[in-house]
């Protein structure tokens, strides 16, 4: 996989791209969607479904609506199947 790709989502009838990097830690990775110029995380969960993560400093300016992160989770999992 390379480090730098781009995600289409589709949310609430609207098509997004969204840049994406991989990043590994250990045995696992994670990959770092920027949403809106807002870094999120999206790792593994104990099943194989993809959990956002996002960064306590930046919870004071979070604006992304939590369906937009289930449907970015959502692509990531179908990709990976």
């Amino acid at each position: 996989m390379e480090d730098n790709l781009e995600l289409p989502v589709t949310y609430k009838g609207e098509e997004y791209t969204f840049p994406v990097r991989i990043v590994q830690t250990g045995y696992t990775h994670k990959l770092e969607v920027n949403v809106n110029g807002q870094r999120i995380l999206f790792e593994p969960d104990e099943s194989q479904e993809y959990r956002a993560l996002v960064d306590e400093s930046e919870l004071k300016n979070f604006n992304v609506e939590v369906g937009l992160l289930q449907a970015i989770a959502q692509v990531i999992e179908s990709i990976r199947q």
